[in-house]
């Protein structure tokens, strides 16, 4: 904030994340303060690689799409295609208006929760009763019943071409909700 004010740039921050529970404030958390300069590196060469396949997947498509996102709260990143189709109602402030309309997004999870597993999944929203899991789909036992189908980062690495892996993955659930690839 310092280095803003220096430059002239006067801006509200609000410091608590948003997306996690029991929220510390990030000038006052201490407890997260690591960092690892290698798995930091890692990381980024990780996004870096499926930016360029995300981007690849969203360029097939001429409706409406978001360009690759990074989700600072949840350090995911994901593109999002839009049907047009209205979608039911939701609650909520946020999802309410996010998911007005059916969507589906394609991205990249570092892991976290009940799957602490890097991995990538397409995310319908409404899921729709006729969407189905395919062979190339991985569900963990503990995500049984969601509606994320998972594909792990490592099984992504070790293919002999894991953009085509990658890229197949997301093609194969836009074919099973009838959206064009």
């Amino acid at each position: 904030m310092a280095k803003l004010r220096s430059m002239g740039i006067e801006v509200a921050i609000n410091t608590k994340p948003q997306e996690l529970p029991d929220p510390i404030p990030f000038e006052k958390d201490r407890q997260h303060a690591a960092y690892d300069r290698d798995y930091a590196h890692r990381f980024w060469r990780i996004l870096l690689s499926a930016d360029i396949v995300l981007n690849e997947f969203r360029s097939r498509f001429i409706g409406k799409c978001s360009p690759v996102q990074f989700f600072w709260g949840s350090f995911d990143l994901a593109c999002t295609r839009f049907s047009g189709r209205p979608a039911p109602p939701r609650k909520g402030v946020i999802t309410r208006e996010a998911y007005s309309h059916e969507v589906i997004s394609a991205g990249f999870w570092p892991g976290g929760g009940p799957v602490p597993a890097r991995r990538f999944t397409p995310m319908p929203r409404p899921l729709r009763p006729d969407y189905r899991m395919s062979t190339c789909n991985r569900q963990p036992p503990s995500e049984q019943g969601s509606s994320e189908f998972l594909l792990m980062y490592d099984d992504v690495r070790r293919a002999d071409s894991p953009r085509a892996m990658l890229l197949d993955f997301f093609r194969e659930h836009l074919r099973r909700r009838g959206e064009p690839c």
